[in-house]
């Protein structure tokens, strides 16, 4: 079932009538940017000799790492390639359905669709790259005083340097401070490491456990499905093994170690299982694992002396009523237990969104000294993340404390945010359950609703006479009738034989709704059609 599973993710976008148009299309962006290599090669130019240029290319796709052909990424796949094309379409007068805009329910990016950004860490920005604003009676004093302290801790005082491959040392020990208020444990700044947003330091983590050997068996690691396709994507990129534990939907997406002993011994003829890979809050599920969940995991990565990532970047995005987040680095000082942690946060998520200045971090927790050396060189190679990044990540862990001059209206701004990704998380799973067919888990926490739907016989045999999944088939029908983009599940993993899609709570609430009415018409006439 594993196997069959990860083929099917896989071989996702080659099945789709879209992959063919979009290859198209790059075999002639290609021909055009390649013109002038026929003029090169024309024998009649004076300019250039045939001796020295050939038509032939050095790199072919039999040539290339073919584990760069095999990976996939379904956040940004044909689905939102074509909804690309439908909004250049639209700004030309043109509309392929009943609708005028296309709105972007495929992926966590906050700001564009309408968030805006936080004052305190603009304003920050803004200094800290402008410094003639220091002088500016319009800006806050805590806002100056906080840019005069980063840029003393950078290389000329300036944000145009680059700072230390692993981070400025200032905004280390502000995560760290962050980490000890929230866990109420220690945190050594010098386990901290920046990164270019949390998929960063897990992209080199699953870099530096990847020490594939000769005729030996590869590296496994465990990850959920359905999962964030970083994580499918990196394994397959990395030629790695990707060993596959399913949440369980009807537990309200839960963890059970059963599972994760089934997935781990039916790996073991075919990898050397290393790494255990957990995300919590859940993406794409937005489910959020219990205390008593975590402490069977951790237990579980012990015994079997697993390194375990912890993808907490949406730790501040917790809606339902009681609902609590608990951080593996917490639960396992509690516990007393010692084993390696690498545990993440982001710039992008939670309250604040700023995906584009590319900020996040990563602790280590009990890493062997040697292997943290190693691993530090390995990001010295990379020079260092974005300082602007480093910058407003410093503007989250360490926040305007009550009495600043930015604190109060900072405190309204998050509030405003979460309090709307409340409302929307219960919108969300509220219409759905209430659309024949479809059962949704309620959104606890993250950004993201991942319901299952029923697809009519007639929809999934027309799928598969076009070559393509069920739900990539439901899914293009959607956005090509309604403007509405979403992720087929088949992008995340699912159990075989079932069908759902993500779609983020992210839009507007007045667009949301708006989205939610287009969605139940569309569905109800997509059941009508194929019944």
């Amino acid at each position: 079932m594993l196997q069959s599973n990860c083929s099917s993710i896989r071989k996702f976008s080659d099945s789709t009538k879209s992959n063919n148009r979009i290859n198209n299309r790059i075999i002639n962006q290609s021909k055009a940017l390649l013109g002038y290599q026929q003029e090169i090669n024309n024998p009649k130019s004076q300019q250039y000799s045939s001796t020295t240029m050939t038509n032939e290319h050095a790199l072919t796709t039999d040539n290339i790492n073919q584990n760069a052909i095999r990976m996939e990424y379904a956040v940004r796949g044909p689905i939102v390639i074509r909804a690309g094309e439908i909004e250049r379409q639209l700004r030309d007068g043109i509309s392929p359905g009943n609708f005028d805009k296309v709105i972007r329910a495929n992926i966590g990016d906050c700001h564009a669709t309408g968030q805006k950004p936080l004052t305190f860490i603009r304003q920050v920005i803004a200094c800290a790259t402008e410094n003639s604003l220091l002088e500016n009676s319009s800006y806050p004093a805590d806002v100056k005083e906080r840019v005069k302290l980063l840029l003393s801790y950078c290389g000329g005082k300036s944000a145009g340097a680059y700072s230390e491959s692993t981070g400025i040392e200032i905004v280390r020990r502000h995560v760290a401070d962050y980490i000890k208020e929230r866990d109420g444990f220690d945190s050594d700044w010098q386990n901290i490491v920046l990164s270019g947003g949390a998929s960063e330091v897990i992209r080199s983590l699953l870099s530096l456990v990847n020490n594939q050997q000769p005729n030996e068996k590869l590296i496994g690691v465990m990850i959920p499905i359905p999962q964030y396709p970083l994580y499918s994507a990196t394994i397959a990129e990395y030629g790695m093994h990707q060993i596959s534990y399913y949440l369980d939907e009807d537990k309200e997406w839960s963890l059970d170690i059963n599972e994760l002993e089934r997935s781990l011994n039916e790996s073991r003829a075919h990898c050397k299982p290393r790494v255990l890979v957990v995300i919590n809050p859940g993406n794409p599920t937005g489910s959020i694992l219990s205390k008593e969940n975590i402490v069977e995991i951790i237990k579980f990565a012990r015994r079997n002396n697993l390194m375990i990532i912890a993808d907490e970047v949406y730790q501040h995005n917790i809606y339902a009523q009681g609902a609590q987040f608990h951080s593996f680095k917490k639960v396992m000082s509690e516990l007393g237990i010692e084993l390696e942690l690498a545990s993440c946060m982001s710039l992008s998520k939670g309250y604040m969104g700023e995906c584009g200045l590319r900020g996040g971090y990563g602790e280590l927790v009990n890493f062997d000294p040697q292997v943290k050396a190693i691993f530090y060189k390995m990001l010295s190679a990379k020079l260092c993340c974005s300082v602007l990044g480093q910058i407003g990540l410093d503007c989250i862990v360490n926040p305007p404390k009550a009495g600043d001059p930015s604190y109060e209206l900072f405190k309204k701004e998050k509030e405003a945010v979460l309090n709307s990704l409340k409302k929307k998380a219960e919108i969300v799973a509220n219409t759905f359950n209430s659309i024949p067919g479809i059962k949704c888990n309620k959104v606890a926490g993250a950004m993201y609703a991942f319901p299952k739907i029923d697809l009519p016989e007639k929809a999934i045999k027309k799928a598969e006479s076009l070559g393509q999944k069920p739900d990539f088939f439901y899914a293009m029908k959607l956005l090509e009738t309604t403007g509405i983009c979403i992720v087929p599940g088949s992008g995340f993993g699912q159990i075989p034989g079932t069908y759902h899609f993500r779609t983020t709570i992210l839009p507007p609430e007045e667009q949301m709704q708006d989205m939610m009415t287009k969605f139940t018409k569309f569905h109800s006439d997509f059941i009508e059609e194929f019944k």
